[in-house]
């Protein structure tokens, strides 16, 4: 029998390749709902969760590419701790912010809206696997950590067009975006700085994976 490892939880396919290999990941494509059933029918043997990918700028001294690490996570669901220890070590490591971290069930792409989030959660940055990914782990008894690259900023809006530009298994939907882009054009300048952002994100996370010594972990070692 292989020994407990550590279960990646991401949105993208993206995310998950920047992991190490043989790393056990589930993949939400940008689906709360589906995420959360993906994770009932995970079998034992996990030792820990990461949440681990971009996400949403709230607080506004929060820039494309830096990384936060949560204490807690506050969403619709309810509320839930990480674990002190390992969460500590991954923001020393990362050199990553701590603090709160925002579920959502839906993008949320407004900058009042952002505002608003954060006024009632005091969170950092919001994204929407984390609480899943919390509340999953919480369920099993397993320690919980998240990982995140601020990708959008509290202040930039994040277009509709965005929101439906994964397919199910967290690859791009570039049908579905050109659709959306056919319908709202005047999309296309916020569409194509989202995905710059994006990209710095994803190589600050990248960069973090390297040092934060994640295979062989030994969570609260």
């Amino acid at each position: 029998m292989s020994a407990p490892s550590i279960l990646a939880v991401v949105g993208m396919q993206s995310e998950a390749a920047l992991l190490p290999r043989g790393m056990r990941v589930v993949v939400s494509g940008g689906d709360p709902a589906r995420l959360r059933r993906l994770l009932q029918d995970q079998p034992d043997g996990i030792a820990a969760v990461l949440s681990f990918g971009i996400a949403g700028g709230l607080d506004p001294s929060l820039i494309t590419g830096d990384l936060v690490v949560a204490t807690r996570v506050r969403g619709p669901g309810g509320a839930y701790a990480s674990d002190p220890v390992w969460s500590a070590r991954l923001a020393r490591r990362c050199g990553a912010r701590l603090g709160m971290v925002a579920g959502a069930s839906a993008v949320v792409g407004e900058p009042a809206n952002k505002r608003l989030l954060r006024a009632a959660t005091g969170a950092l940055i919001v994204d929407l696997e984390t609480e899943a990914a919390a509340a999953f782990a919480t369920a099993r008894r397993l320690p919980f950590a998240a990982l995140r690259a601020v990708a959008d900023t509290a202040e930039e809006v994040l277009p509709r067009s965005a929101a439906v530009g994964l397919t199910v298994d967290g690859r791009p939907a570039a049908g579905r975006v050109a659709l959306a882009l056919l319908r709202q054009p005047r999309e296309l300048p916020a569409l194509l700085v989202v995905a710059r952002r994006s990209r710095a994100a994803l190589e600050a996370l990248g960069s973090a994976v390297e040092r934060a010594g994640l295979m062989g972990d030994t969570v609260t070692g």
